[in-house]
């Protein structure tokens, strides 16, 4: 629709296309520090509540049910099983990866929450909740303080995990 205004003609706009660029910095705190600088050391670790007992990871400083300080380091698998997933089908700008590829979220065994990376080495369509997986790391060359160190979790050939040992932790 064109309309006058001031003896100017303008169309209504309905949209507009645009780059967008979003730069942040993080700063871990101390327990996101040591977790980070033992993932460069393909080592997983937790920390547990002293009250509640649960285990977090990354681990937090303090807990968030309880609100006292976390401390007990928890070493963890890099096994874990699959409690929610999504299957990517859709592509992206800037998408690293092909579609269809898998993002889930993974409790890892001794952790009481999940972590979220993707999964490969199956096809998209086979991946279900309660499979078993392990982390694969990248050569120890690339290591480096960060989860992308972790390439990804693939399945490891055990028997899937029981709905009930992780229907709590969705």
């Amino acid at each position: 629709m064109l309309r006058a205004r001031g003896g100017v003609v303008s169309e209504r706009v309905y949209s507009i296309k645009t780059p967008i660029r979003l730069d942040y910095t993080f700063t871990a705190g101390r327990a996101q520090s040591r977790f980070l600088r033992a993932i460069a050391e393909r080592r997983l670790f937790g920390v547990r509540c002293p009250e509640c007992r649960s285990v977090y990871v990354p681990p937090r400083g303090s807990c968030p049910t309880c609100a006292v300080p976390t401390g007990e380091e928890v070493e963890l698998s890099h096994t874990g099983t699959i409690t929610t997933f999504c299957i990517v089908n859709l592509p992206f700008y800037g998408q690293q990866l092909p579609p269809p590829y898998v993002c889930a979220s993974i409790l890892l065994d001794g952790a009481d929450i999940s972590i979220f990376h993707l999964v490969q080495e199956v096809p998209a369509h086979e991946v279900r909740m309660g499979m078993r997986v392990e982390a694969v790391w990248v050569e120890p060359e690339e290591l480096g303080p960060t989860m992308e160190s972790i390439k990804y979790f693939r399945p490891n050939g055990e028997t899937d995990a029981p709905y009930e040992t992780y229907k709590d932790r969705l």
